[in-house]
């Protein structure tokens, strides 16, 4: 037996194998959206002067 066996994982899932819905997608896309914004956004308004 090794002696980092923990036991039994059942029960635990990794981030890949986890199924998201749609309302998930949604959040994850506005944070992109408004994180994108706020790099270009200020990049090219500091631009202008």
């Amino acid at each position: 037996m090794d002696e980092h066996d923990h036991g039994d994982d059942e029960g635990r899932t990794t981030a890949p194998m986890q199924e998201f819905t749609t309302g998930q997608v949604g959040v994850g896309l506005a944070v992109l959206l408004v994180g994108l914004v706020l790099t270009f956004g200020l990049a090219f308004g500091f631009v202008g002067f």
